[in-house]
């Protein structure tokens, strides 16, 4: 029976984790989607601005609280290890889809980009970030990383997964958190910049340089040690201002499970 409920369970978490990724890309940029950053119930500024800011820090605690190994150590007590991922990649999904829902729209304009030419190259950036984003995470292991292969392989009555090596692999070479600079490019390129997604794009960035700096990176450095600490001085950490001046190792899956 746990074969079966680790399967479906990893599955849907999955697909809850698809729908809320596909959907935060329409959010951001309000298009194809009912419910977006700029439009939704209209609630006065300063209530507008507590609600929103709530939501934002509810993700951050959660999101950066399950991922902490001392936080998994204690939760596979409760929860089976098969099914901690999946489960960790639902409850992001699930404060997410609330965020979506119950976000309050801040519409006054900050800029606006008329020019088309522009705003067509403003919108290829957006979607080159959505890109990055999905391409990191196959640069890894997009299916372990999601909960899907621990799930899966539980169904099939295999042990964990074995640790993944520690490896150099494509955009890993040029910034050391690709996943998170495709997100920072998604949420800045926009040529239609209102109240409310500024105060989006600020609170996220604020939250992926210190969970990045402060909390993954400390988690890799325990990991990984020495390896690591001669990684972050050969490969800058978001921006790609400088290229890899020796060949090295990048983390691969194993470091990535620590998250942000």
């Amino acid at each position: 029976m746990f074969r079966v409920f680790a399967f479906l369970y990893g599955t849907a978490a999955y697909a809850v984790f698809l729908f809320a990724f596909l959907y935060a890309v329409g959010f951001v940029s309000g298009v194809l989607v009912p419910k977006h950053v700029d439009n939704g119930v209209a609630t006065a500024w300063p209530l507008a601005l507590a609600i929103d800011l709530g939501l934002l820090a509810l993700f951050a605690v959660q999101h950066s609280g399950m991922a902490r190994p001392a936080f998994k150590r204690w939760w596979t007590r409760i929860v089976p290890a098969p099914i901690e991922r999946s489960t960790f990649v639902l409850a992001s999904s699930l404060v997410l889809l609330l965020l979506y829902w119950q976000w309050r729209p801040l519409p006054m304009p900050v800029w606006t980009v008329e020019a088309e030419a522009a705003r067509w190259l403003l919108h290829g950036l957006a979607a080159l970030g959505w890109l990055l984003v999905l391409a990191s995470t196959f640069l890894i292991d997009h299916f372990d990383l999601f909960g899907l292969r621990q799930s899966w392989r539980a169904a099939l009555g295999h042990g964990p997964s074995p640790a993944a090596p520690f490896v150099t692999r494509a955009l890993y070479r040029v910034v050391r958190h690709p996943i998170m600079l495709g997100f920072l490019v998604a949420f800045w390129a926009t040529p239609a910049m209102s109240a409310g997604h500024l105060l989006f794009a600020l609170a996220t960035t604020g939250y992926i340089l210190i969970a990045v700096k402060y909390l993954e990176e400390r988690d890799l450095v325990a990991q990984f040690g020495e390896t690591y600490r001669d990684y972050q001085r050969r490969v800058p950490m978001l921006l790609p201002w400088r290229r890899p001046k020796v060949e090295g190792a990048t983390p691969t899956l194993a470091a990535r499970r620590a998250g942000t």
